[in-house]
């Protein structure tokens, strides 16, 4: 859907699109991006386009605060079947999916999401600085 949009999805020092608690998703990015000023120059260029479509940043979550591989598959898949048997549709499955990880993971979950939070605060505020420094966006 993004490709249809025209809306690029840029990784900043990932070739994959990350899977929230994990790095990697299997899934590739439309182009690797080493730095924020990099990056920049390529979120400055396809705003130059006036396309008006945004820009995705895959920004993997630190690699010390990734949950284990094992137990995060398996904790999905249980949740993902807990959702199933129980007929979670919608809008609620997210919510419910989130809290199942969070109590199937003793809330590693919670911690992994905080630490890609402040991972993605900290990407944002150097992306939005090197933006600031380009002659025109």
């Amino acid at each position: 859907m993004l490709e249809t949009l025209g809306v690029p999805v840029f990784g900043l020092r990932t070739n994959e699109f990350p899977a929230f608690y994990r790095r990697s998703s299997g899934l590739p990015v439309d182009r690797r991006m080493e730095t924020s000023e990099e990056l920049a120059s390529a979120v400055g260029a396809h705003f130059a386009l006036g396309l008006g479509t945004g820009v995705l940043v895959a920004n993997p979550i630190p690699v010390a605060d990734e949950l284990p591989a094992d137990s995060y598959e398996r904790a999905l898949a249980t949740a993902l079947a807990d959702a199933e048997r129980q007929r979670v549709r919608g809008r609620e499955v997210t919510p419910f999916l989130l809290d199942r990880l969070r109590a199937l993971s003793a809330g590693e979950s919670v911690r992994a999401n905080l630490a890609l939070l402040r991972n993605n605060a900290r990407v944002a505020a150097q992306l939005a600085t090197a933006l600031a420094r380009q002659p025109t966006i």
